[in-house]
């Protein structure tokens, strides 16, 4: 097999788009599209945000944030709350379309289009390695997005981003089943 080197890159497959939701200090939501992110504990999760961000200064205000997966239907609103910044377009959550529905668990907006949100409580974020931990609280999921009491992801139809050309991708199709394909090989 020939390969082909990339250099000391962030390239990996998949990484999640996670739309990141905050209050400011007037109630007024705010969102950011974060691709570096991952599940760090059973009930915490790091994100890698740069300090400059409005939704950084918002959950040092509000202790609280949200997670939200991003989806195919919403791709572009999703993609525009990550180009569009929050310094510049206070409105920028509305322009993108979403609405907001307020957690009963933390201080934070959960985006009504979105169908899967993991409801946050600031655990840290160290400004030098731009790593934000948050305990997860609750995850809550639009009914919608159920079959038979069950996510369904092909009703959720979650997107990652493709750092190697620019690009989403929808997730869905099933090829195994974890914690069972591999008994083929005991």
């Amino acid at each position: 097999m020939s390969r082909k080197d990339f250099g000391a890159k962030p390239l990996s497959y998949p990484q999640p788009v996670w739309i990141i939701a905050t209050y400011d200090e007037n109630g007024v939501p705010n969102a950011m599209n974060a691709a570096w992110g991952g599940i760090s504990e059973e009930k915490e999760i790091s994100v890698c945000l740069s300090p400059g961000h409005k939704t950084c200064r918002n959950f040092a205000a509000t202790g609280a944030f949200t997670v939200s997966m991003a989806d195919a239907a919403h791709v572009a609103a999703c993609d525009y709350v990550g180009i569009a910044s929050g310094n510049q377009t206070p409105d920028k959550f509305a322009r993108a379309g979403f609405t907001a529905t307020r957690s009963a668990l933390v201080n934070a907006p959960i985006i009504n289009e979105l169908a899967v949100c993991l409801e946050c409580r600031v655990i840290s974020f160290d400004t030098d390695s731009c790593i934000l931990k948050g305990e997860i609280v609750n995850v809550s999921v639009d009914e919608a997005a159920l079959t038979d009491g069950k996510v369904d992801v092909a009703k959720v139809a979650p997107i990652c981003f493709d750092p190697f050309n620019r690009a989403y991708h929808v997730l869905g199709e099933k090829v195994g089943d974890a914690w069972g394909s591999g008994r083929l090989l005991l």
